[in-house]
């Protein structure tokens, strides 16, 4: 579910005309979705994937301990970058599944 929840994400960013720098970018301590850049703007993206509302909203489940860690896999990230982005933003993706594997996105721009 994942997968196909990144890839929904993805393509609305593609869509909005982004460029994909990254998807699920690794390093030892841990994992970025999205890493997109548009108009000097670099853009890391969680994103959070369910198949009901049992639990909430998908964005929910990103929590302060989240953002943290999310924050310092962007500092990382940027190191290997050869010049700093303009500005760089965090942006939740909830992605709602459905029964068919259809998914719905509604993007949290700037959510921390």
């Amino acid at each position: 579910m994942g997968r196909s929840g990144e890839g929904a994400a993805e393509r609305l960013y593609v869509a909005r005309g982004y460029r994909v720098l990254a998807r699920n970018w690794r390093c030892r301590l841990g994992e970025l979705d999205l890493v997109l850049l548009r108009d000097g703007t670099l853009v890391i993206c969680e994103v959070k994937a369910r198949r009901g509302s049992r639990f909430g909203g998908p964005h929910e489940a990103v929590d302060a301990r989240k953002r943290r860690k999310l924050r310092t896999l962007a500092q990382l990230y940027l190191r290997q970058l050869p010049s700093e982005p303009d500005h760089v933003r965090f942006d939740v993706a909830s992605v709602r599944i459905g029964p068919r594997g259809s998914a719905s996105v509604r993007l949290f721009q700037d959510a921390f």
